[in-house]
Parts: structure tokens; C-alpha cells; sequence
């Protein structure tokens, strides 16, 4: 079971960056805190960094991805810490994010998938 969820992970990885935009700022931008809404800004940040950069490979019913290269986010349901060390790190064929994405983005579509993968 282990070894299955890291051979996700890596797909999962690879998957983020081989289809995500090579746009430095990932549709995100500036921090998701400022406003009196600040849990859904950030949700709504992360959303907009999942469909710059992550869309096209993933399936993720709460932002219309349909997306066949990389797992099924809502099939997986993976935790915040995952899709962030993933989004990261990345893995396999996966490069990392972290130069690509600020930490403000990577934390707020890390909290996104995390919070809507696997919900109807």
C-alpha cells in the first residue's frame, strides 16, 4: 500500500509540473490573507494556481478538471503536506515548483486540492 501511494505521488508529481504553464507566478499571485475572507481568497487562489498549472493533467471535479495524465486527485485524496512536498519537490520525471511558484502559492493549492479532492 506504501509503495503504491509513492508510485502515485511520483506520477502525481510529475504530472503537476510536465503540464503545468511555465508561468513564474502560476496564475496566483500575492498573498490570500489580506481580506476578512481570507480562508476563501486562499481557496480561491489555489484554484487559480491548480488550473494555471495543473488542469490539464489532473482530474479534480471541483475545478472541471478532467485531465488523464497524471492520478485522479479525487481518486487519491491527498493530504496538504503531500501535495506540497510533492508540488515542491516533485519526483520521477516531476521537476520541483519551488522556483517556479512562490510559497504563498504552492501552500495555497496545496490547501485547495487538499480540501476539495474527493468531495462531490
Amino acid at each position: 500500500m506504501l509503495l503504491r501511494l509513492g508510485a502515485v505521488l511520483i506520477v502525481l508529481a510529475f504530472s503537476i509540473t510536465a503540464c503545468g504553464g511555465g508561468d513564474d507566478n502560476g496564475g496566483g499571485g500575492g498573498s490570500s490573507s489580506s481580506s476578512s475572507g481570507g480562508a476563501q481568497n486562499a481557496s480561491a487562489a489555489g484554484k487559480a494556481v491548480f488550473n494555471s498549472n495543473c488542469k490539464s493533467c489532473h482530474t479534480l471535479k471541483d475545478a472541471g478538471a478532467t485531465g488523464s495524465v497524471g492520478p485522479n486527485l479525487d481518486d487519491l485524496k491527498p493530504d496538504k503536506a503531500t501535495v506540497s512536498r510533492q508540488v515542491e519537490n516533485g519526483g520521477g520525471p516531476m521537476p520541483a515548483f519551488k522556483g517556479k511558484l512562490s510559497d504563498t502559492q504552492i501552500n495555497d493549492v496545496s490547501a485547495y486540492v487538499s480540501s476539495v479532492a474527493g468531495q462531490s
